[in-house]
């Protein structure tokens, strides 16, 4: 986190914390009450200061304030650049190890900072990258039958490694990963 933010967060430890105007939306765009965040520095400073709680409920902290994020899905989106995939707060994504698709159709992958949705734009170019347990490109038939779930046999090289292809329900991501999608205040028939 930025100094200014862990300085702030000392001279006033008290202050309310704010939900239901920040969210992150499925392709890594931060979101301020439902409008897209454009300018550069504001994305960066968000990108810099986001963090989680022992509750699993993302959040920004603004200066002694803690602006909990609402989540499309998950904490993370992945984008594709130059071969790399990198997270939406533009830190590259390290130490994958798990490769899940959900009933959707969506990609996911678990690595160093927890579970990342992988933006539907480089969706193709990932798929490009299923292969089976001998490392052969997938034909277009298995590909087709991985996003529906069927992923017998499927594998996805990401950052020079092989990993076995899961399915999983988009409604068991939040749960089996430990992540609040939508905080609420407590008292707010919250979590």
């Amino acid at each position: 986190m930025d100094e200014s933010v862990l300085a702030a967060m000392a001279r006033w430890p008290n202050v309310p914390a704010v939900f239901g105007w920040l969210g992150l939306d499925r392709r890594g765009n931060w979101r301020l009450r439902g409008e897209p965040v454009d300018h550069p520095g504001l994305r960066d400073f968000l990108g810099r200061n986001y963090a989680s709680d022992e509750s699993g409920r993302f959040f920004v902290q603004n200066g002694p304030q803690r602006v909990f994020v609402a989540l499309a899905y998950t904490p993370w989106v992945l984008r594709l650049e130059d071969e790399a995939l990198i997270r939406h707060d533009r830190r590259p994504f390290a130490e994958p190890r798990q490769a899940l698709v959900d009933d959707l159709g969506s990609l996911l992958l678990l690595g160093d900072a927890g579970v990342a949705l992988v933006d539907d734009r480089d969706l193709p170019a990932m798929l490009d990258r299923l292969c089976d347990d001998h490392g052969r490109r997938l034909p277009d038939a298995r590909v087709e039958a991985a996003l529906t779930g069927d992923t017998r046999a499927c594998r996805i090289l990401v950052d020079g490694r092989s990993l076995p292809l899961e399915a999983i329900t988009h409604e068991a991501v939040a749960v089996r990963f430990g992540f609040e999608p939508d905080p609420r205040p407590p008292g707010d028939g919250g979590h």
